[in-house]
């Protein structure tokens, strides 16, 4: 049996209906250390100025929430608005509530905004069988939130003595949360200046969109290519780059979207467990559902690399096999790719990409294309090893001479813009089904987060 323990804070008044709710989801394992830094980036994005704290009164209801894995008592505070910076000093070592005394709360805080309208916001998070002090410190900070700034914080904790993963923490965080917009972060990045403001505006727009933006590395030297080429992508290729080793062409930690998008994915997020990439995954089946894909193209959160994070458990393996298959259903056995394409790159990317097409896919291959004379007017032989025959041998030509559409196997940026102007000079369409010169990337799998 699955043990969740949940724990909200004191009650709200109901959400009225023309009122949107923002939950932020969040899941962690083991983060501690970065608690502090997380939470106080939500704060800054939340606090209600003075003049405001002093008309609000106190409003409490207690709840029930039960189901048939828990049945809990529940309170909630009341909740805060959005939209202007109040930098209250936090400790960074031990949460606590600020000296002064906390403010009385009402459901009804109007605050000045472009858009003039009322954020409210919760936090949900998921404490997936973290074995250091993450607990002790969500449970402070839901102290600090409920009495200095009447936001309400949820907390599930997983008990069971076994992580469940990032996909099934997600989903449970999901279900206790009552948003009618999701806004996803992670423990260990931080929510720059008016990130969840400037979001919900796109996202109030497109309804059907995951919405992502820009960020900011830390350290800075970090994953500089990844970092290069998710930040300067252009908005019309956020639906197109989809199967380059990067992932996502937003970055999981910047999503926020409407609650519909999510239950449109039916499961939610892969319950999968511990090495699944359920971003990925989410992700695909979002673009299935005819889903789009819009950012914000400011700099809206700082997004940490570190050997602990979870992505290192995902191989690469995992998610060239999901990228591959997602591939094949949707384009290569679609017109006009079904009628036959190139692979550009006779090496080690190029072969593996064709080694691991199915045999229909591989029988679709018309030629390989490269720049190097030591492959090129060659043919690449392909082995069978259950029939342990040779199947397959493709030609190997120039680049300048393949046919379109083309499938490209080639890292970008490593050149100093050789292949990329190689590329160009082919006047190509990338990805644009209403074309027939057109190509794609499939390039290698690199560790980014």
């Amino acid at each position: 049996m699955i043990r969740l323990m949940s724990i909200s804070s004191t009650s709200m008044p109901k959400v009225q209906e023309a009122d949107d709710l923002i939950s932020v989801i969040i899941t962690v394992l083991n983060g501690a250390k970065w608690i502090d830094s997380c939470m106080k980036s939500i704060v800054k994005q939340t606090a209600v100025p003075q003049s405001q704290q002093s008309r609000m009164h106190e409003a409490q209801t207690p709840f029930v929430l039960s189901n048939s894995s828990r049945n809990t008592t529940m309170t909630s505070p009341t909740l805060t608005s959005l939209g202007v910076a109040n930098t209250t000093s936090l400790s960074a070592t031990s949460p606590s509530p600020p000296p002064h005394t906390a403010p009385k709360a009402t459901s009804s805080m109007r605050v000045a905004s472009k858009a003039d309208s009322m954020l409210q916001i919760e936090i949900c998070v998921f404490d997936d069988c973290s074995c250091d002090n993450t607990f002790k410190l969500l449970c402070s900070w839901q102290c600090i939130l409920r009495d200095s700034y009447r936001i309400r914080m949820h907390i599930e904790k997983n008990e069971t003595g076994k992580t469940k993963g990032v996909g099934y923490g997600r989903n449970r965080a999901i279900e206790a949360s009552r948003g009618n917009y999701l806004c996803f972060q992670d423990i260990d990045d931080e929510m720059l200046s008016e990130r969840i403001a400037k979001q919900y505006a796109l996202a109030k727009e497109h309804k059907n969109a995951i919405i992502g933006s820009k960020f900011i590395r830390i350290p800075s030297n970090a994953t500089c290519r990844f970092t290069n080429w998710a930040n300067n992508l252009s908005s019309d290729k956020l639906t197109i780059q989809i199967y380059t080793s990067n992932g996502p062409t937003i970055i999981m930690p910047t999503w926020m979207c409407h609650r519909e998008v999510y239950n449109r994915i039916k499961g939610g997020f892969s319950e999968e467990g511990q090495g699944c990439p359920e971003d990925l995954i989410f992700f695909y089946k979002h673009l299935d559902n005819q889903g789009v894909i819009k950012r914000v193209d400011e700099c809206l959160l700082h997004y940490r690399y570190h050997n602990e994070a979870t992505t290192f458990t995902v191989t690469a393996d995992t998610i060239w096999h999901i990228r591959l298959k997602h591939l094949v259903d949707n384009i290569l056995q679609h017109k006009p790719w079904s009628e036959g394409f190139s692979i550009w790159n006779a090496g080690k990317q190029g072969r593996k990409f064709f080694r691991n097409l199915p045999e229909k896919q591989k029988q679709r291959v018309k030629t390989f294309c490269d720049v190097d004379k030591n492959k090129i007017n060659k043919c690449y032989s392909y082995y069978d090893c259950r029939s342990r025959q040779q199947t397959f041998r493709i030609p190997i030509v120039h680049f300048s001479e393949v046919k379109p559409p083309i499938v490209v196997c080639m890292k970008l940026d490593l050149t100093n813009g050789a292949f990329e102007m190689n590329l160009q000079s082919l006047k190509l369409v990338e990805a644009n089904p209403s074309q027939i010169n057109l190509f794609l990337h499939v390039n290698k799998q690199v560790k980014k987060h």
